[in-house]
């Protein structure tokens, strides 16, 4: 399947990990961005064209996260840690500098490892309501790590999703988007996993990874992260409420929480005008 044309121009790169996607708009200074579990590079479709016409350069992988098209290598690490070496490796391939990555859901949890982990390209960090702390899966998923360890979970999970009526349910997409999905949007997240055998089995990797003591091991090193910080929260939020916003505000040292009413997880998909305003303002009080 191909991603929402206003993405920009197909590019692949090729790490120690494997093939990854990825789509370029615009140029400046680079924004990438990672989406969460279950969706791909699409879920920013509405927050690229704005900001590329404002002058930066933005990059949005299909991270392999359950709705990317290319396996990664057997081999490859899907822990929390070997996502977040992959984040930062991506970033190295580019050769990219002062980056500002901005964070959805699951890709949350990623970039705040990352950015404790591997800082040296990192310019600025933007969290969207993201897994974080202790809620790494919210309650309403840890069944996902519950029955990661069963074979063939990742081949239920695809098989279930066939049915659309499933897919406003709480435990689906019902608690992470406030609106109905787009059809072309559902099948751009939904459609790799069910074809693609690679895929589910990338997806059951990290899902076997995920635990809390990740993103509780990198809430400890805030304190170490110097760049600006900018938490576009739900306040309807109630995977991620808004005071685990506040709660991360209060960590980093450089940080600011904007509420954002009328939106669940996925801002981008919600609101996605006011999230790009507050990029806009946040890009420009910083550099200022």
């Amino acid at each position: 399947m191909t991603r929402t044309a206003t993405l920009g121009e197909a590019h692949h790169v090729r790490l120690r990990q494997g093939p990854l996607r990825y789509h370029e708009r615009g140029r400046g200074r680079p924004v990438v961005f990672v989406h969460g579990l279950f969706v791909n590079g699409d879920l920013w479709r509405h927050v690229v064209p704005p900001l590329a016409d404002a002058g930066l350069r933005c990059i949005t992988p299909d991270w392999p996260f359950g709705s990317h098209e290319e396996p990664l290598a057997p081999q490859a690490d899907l822990g929390p840690l070997g996502v977040a070496r992959l984040i930062s490796d991506f970033l190295d391939e580019l050769d990219l500098h002062d980056v500002v990555l901005v964070a959805n859901d699951t890709g949350g949890a990623f970039s705040q490892i990352a950015a404790v982990r591997h800082p040296e390209r990192l310019g600025a960090l933007v969290l969207t309501p993201s897994d974080s702390l202790h809620r790494f899966f919210p309650p309403m998923f840890r069944y996902l790590q519950a029955f990661s360890g069963l074979p063939g979970f990742p081949y239920l999970i695809a098989q279930s999703l066939r049915l659309t009526p499933a897919h406003r349910l709480p435990f689906v997409l019902g608690l992470l988007s406030k609106r109905r999905l787009p059809a072309a949007a559902t099948r751009s997240y939904l459609t790799p996993m069910r074809r693609s055998p690679g895929v589910r089995r990338d997806l059951g990797k990290l899902l076997k990874g995920v635990d809390n003591r990740h993103t509780l091991a990198a809430a400890e090193r805030f304190s170490e992260v110097d760049v600006p910080v900018l938490l576009p929260w739900a306040s309807e939020d109630r995977l991620f409420p808004i005071g685990l916003g506040e709660e991360l505000a209060r960590r980093f040292p450089r940080a600011r929480l904007e509420p954002i009413e009328d939106s669940y997880t996925f801002v981008p998909e919600d609101r996605p005008e006011r999230l790009v305003e507050l990029l806009k303002e946040f890009l420009v009080e910083e550099r200022g």
